[in-house]
Formats: structure tokens, sequence, C-alpha cells
């Protein structure tokens, strides 16, 4: 990089321009900021967009932007100036990758990289930790993914262990209190003090009105420690969305149970997979079914116990699918997962949505990488669950239960180090609860042809003894609810303030889940 690339970067040099505050006082005394959001990477999207009114970033699909895309860079003009706009990127990126001042913004979890794209907010938190003096107090407006995301661990692990953090208000957007942003965003306003520990912290969640900062801190606000925090959450640190001490209770509880990452001698071992990307592996998708070719699944096609929400919009030859799950190894003729059932669930999902965790078995085709999905198949995955296992993790996936500790923990993505992170039972045939569970996810889900052989794996004799009438179906969800309640050990008002959490969900079914626990609860003297 020469001086004229610097120069044409107009850098700002704070020890140059606050050399008296940084220098001989150390740093700032307190920084209010509001940041903005947004990833540094070309945006190919944004850019096009200004070129072509065909172009939008939510209803044009993948093959119909490259074709544009293509037309569009015929022009000299246009080509030039997308080639100028990429080269805007890749050294700054850089800089911020290796720069000793931001060394808080890749976070490593379970050995692996994680939140390598570079937001800007998540800049703005540790130069603002950089700026302060010692004992130096910042407020900042950023999004909720500082106290939930996988990318932020690194910076939580920085404001836990080298500030005592003095504040985490969030609030849900739902009054519109930032205008063009999605309703359902979440806004955190986040303060801290530079140089101490944070062993709690005082915290409000999902709060609709400006006007409850005014009232934040205070004696009644919830405080969480950091101790809980690292038993709750202890490879991404992620904070869960407490709201009051029985929050806390529940979560203690079901902290009984093993959490889904942990690799267990001798019980059935959770490994999750992504298969086909939208994008890089675009060029396989075809947009006609034909002879050779196996449907796409996405996470969009399917909802709970359900596999047929949408049509496919993508097909794929089976034999290039095959080579590219295998890449250099050897095709063996081995079974490979799209060969199987597979439980899984939708990526995209937000905690403000009527439910969260999407999960479902899909019959043996491909699937792109929004159904994340139970690896079967591959080597160094030892004692995978079988089929029951997985009918069985679909159910307590889709309860209310695990739903209420799960969207707790997430914005906007299921990540799978989220789902790992959840305290599941490892239930196996022959324990209390098991059976019941998977005779009711099977009647939920086996009602079509394709899935006859997994019908009758469970001894029903074929997808027809499935259940399709609604009102059947809502039965069982129920049972299923109130059997999983029991299954960890929840109190009648647990369970029904758990309910209470899922606002969109009609009144009904949250009742008839209410009344299903109460039908299988324990008789006197029973366990």
């Amino acid at each position: 990089m020469t001086l004229a690339d610097i120069e044409a970067l107009k850098p700002f040099h704070w020890g140059y321009e606050f050399d008296e505050i940084l220098h001989q006082r150390g740093g700032f005394d307190a920084i209010i900021t509001n940041p903005p959001w947004e990833i540094f990477k070309p945006d190919a999207k944004e850019f096009f967009a200004e070129h072509s009114n065909l172009v939008t970033k939510k209803k044009m699909d993948i093959k119909s932007f490259e074709k544009e895309q293509k037309k569009l860079l015929q022009d000299i003009e246009v080509s030039n100036a997308w080639l100028e706009y990429q080269s805007n990127f890749p050294h700054i990126s850089a800089y911020y990758r290796s720069a000793e001042q931001y060394k808080n913004q890749i976070s490593i979890v379970n050995g692996k990289k994680a939140g390598t794209d570079i937001n800007l907010y998540k800049l703005f938190v540790e130069q603002c930790f950089n700026l302060l003096r010692s004992g130096g107090e910042c407020g900042i407006v950023i999004p909720s993914g500082i106290y939930t995301d996988l990318g932020t661990k690194q910076l939580r692990e920085m404001l836990f262990s080298q500030t005592k953090v003095t504040g985490l208000f969030c609030l849900e957007n739902r009054k519109t209190i930032f205008e063009g942003v999605h309703k359902s965003f979440k806004i955190v306003v986040l303060t801290f003090e530079k140089d101490g520990i944070t062993t709690e912290f005082p915290s409000a969640f999902m709060r609709l009105d400006v006007d409850e900062l005014q009232r934040f801190p205070s004696a009644e606000s919830l405080q969480i420690s950091i101790e809980l925090v690292r038993k709750l959450s202890p490879d991404s640190l992620s904070v869960m969305e407490f709201k009051n001490q029985g929050d806390i209770r529940i979560a203690e509880k079901m902290l009984q149970f093993p959490l889904l990452g942990e690799q267990i001698e001798g019980k059935w071992n959770l490994r999750l997979t992504r298969e086909f990307d939208m994008t890089n592996d675009s060029h396989l998708f075809q947009q006609e079914p034909g002879k050779g070719r196996l449907p796409l699944y996405e996470g969009k096609m399917i909802e709970q116990f359900t596999h047929t929400l949408c049509q496919p919009r993508y097909w794929i030859e089976e034999s290039q699918g095959r080579a590219a799950i295998l890449g250099k190894e050897q095709d063996r003729g081995q079974t490979l997962d799209y060969q199987t059932y597979r439980s899984g669930f939708r990526k995209i999902a937000r905690n403000t949505d009527t439910r969260t965790m999407i999960a479902t078995v899909i019959p043996p085709y491909f699937k792109a990488e929004n159904f994340q999905s139970v690896l079967r198949y591959s080597q160094g995955i030892e004692t995978p669950p079988n089929n029951h296992q997985c009918l069985y993790l679909v159910g307590v996936w889709n309860s209310f239960v695990l739903d209420y500790a799960l969207r707790s923990r997430i914005s906007a993505n299921i990540n799978f180090f989220y789902v790992y992170q959840t305290p599941v039972p490892r239930l196996t045939s022959g324990d209390k609860y098991f059976w019941d569970i998977v005779q009711r996810a099977a009647k939920l889900i086996c009602t079509a042809p394709e899935f006859d052989e997994l019908a009758q794996e469970v001894g029903l004799n074929s997808h027809r003894e499935g259940v399709t009438d609604e009102t059947e179906r809502a039965k069982l969800r129920a049972e299923l609810d109130g059997i999983i309640a029991h299954l960890y050990g929840l109190t009648d008002a647990e369970f029904a303030y758990i309910l209470t959490t899922f606002p969109i969900v009609p009144e009904t079914v949250k009742q008839a889940a209410l009344a299903a626990y109460r039908t299988f609860a324990p008789k006197s003297g029973e366990p």
C-alpha cells in the first residue's frame, strides 16, 4: 500500500487529534455512541441495484440475480465501477483482522473461528474500550448480537474480564424506535466501565419503551451472574434473555441434563451438518425436476412436524450432488446422509416469531444449508442417533420447553452451537417417556408415502396411520408438550409460566398443552 492509497482512505488519527486526552490523561472519561450496524464486505445486490431496477435484495432468487449481474457487467462502465467498489475492501478488512487494537474481533468456538465477517459495530465496541482511560465509562447502542452471537464471544470475554458491565438493556423495535429497522429487531444499550471485572450485571430484555431507560438499572433489575452464563453457554458465553428469577430457576433445573454438544460414552451423540450452500453451490441447482435429479430441501419448506410447507425451488443431479458431498473422498458406494431419513431444523428463525425452533424429518433427498440436520453417516462420529432417537429429538425440539430455552439465546439464526448448548435428556428405548414421544412424533411426521419405511420401523403399518386431521394433530402436539414438560421435571407453575412467553401462540393451544401436562401428571406415589 502506498502513501497515496492511505491518503485516499482519509484515516482518522486518534493519537494526533486527541494527543492530550490519550497520552497525558490515558484516554476519554466517557464515550457515548450509536455506531453503524453493517458488515464490512462487498454487497453485490446492493451495488447492482443502483444499475438495474430488476435487482432487489429480498425478491430476486440467486439464479435470476446471477443472470442479471452477468448482463450488467457487459457494460464497461458498470464493470469498472464494480471492480473499483470491490477494491475498497480487502486491505482494510485485512487490517481489521490483524491489528492489535482489534484482537477481539475473531472468536474461537470449539477450536474453530466464528464470526469472521467484520461487523462495524463490533469494531466500535473494541475501539471504545481502547479509547477509554482506566475507570472511564462507555454507553453504546448496538444490535442484540453483542450478547448472543458466536462471532461476539471474544468481545463478551473482554467485557466480562476487563470491564465492569454496568447495564445491558434490550429494546425490541416493535414500536418503531428506529425507523427503517424491522419491528422484530432488538437493540441494546450497553454500558461498561473499563478495567474492572464483571461478576454479575443488571439486565432487562424485550423492553418496548425507551422511557424505561430512565429507571434502569434499579434495585429491581435482574442480576445475571457470569458463573451462570459460563455454565449455560460454556463454549459461546451467550447470555440468555432472562426476565425474572423464575427464568433462572428453570434454566438451572434444565441443567440437570447434559448439553447436546457433549460427547457421552454409552449414549447417542449429536453432530449437526449443512450440505449445499445457496450461493457457493448454486451452479448445481436446476430449476426443473428431471430424471436422476433429487429435490433440494430448504428451511422454508418445512414447518413443525411437516416437510411439505411449500414445493421445491431447485433440483440437483444425484451424481453431481453425491460427488460434491464426497469431495476428495472416493465413492465406494457408501451410504451418505442424503439417502436416509434426516431430522433437522430451520436455520432462519427469530425469537420474536410465533415459534423459533421449527423441526421435522425429511425423506431421503438433498438439503440446503438453511435446513440444518443431524449427521448420521460420517467418519469420526460415534454412536449417532438412530431413526427412533431422531424422532424423539424432533419431538423434544418442537416442544414449548426446548423452544423456550433456545429462543432466550438467539436473535435471527439458529446456529449449530446454540443447539449444542441446549440441555436434552439422552433417552433411548426402554427409558420412561421415550416411546410416548417417538410414537406421537411419528404419527405427526409420517403422513406421506415417502415415510412408509419409517412408519413401519416404529410400529405403524404405513403412512396411512399417520395423523392428518388437524384436531387430532393438535391433540398429539399438546400431549407431546405435556409429556416433555414432565420429562424436564417442571412444576405446573413453571410450565404455565413458560407458555406465557409465547405471546403470539393462540391461547387455546397453550391451554391444551397445560391440560395435557396435568393429564400426564404422576399419580400419588408414582415416581
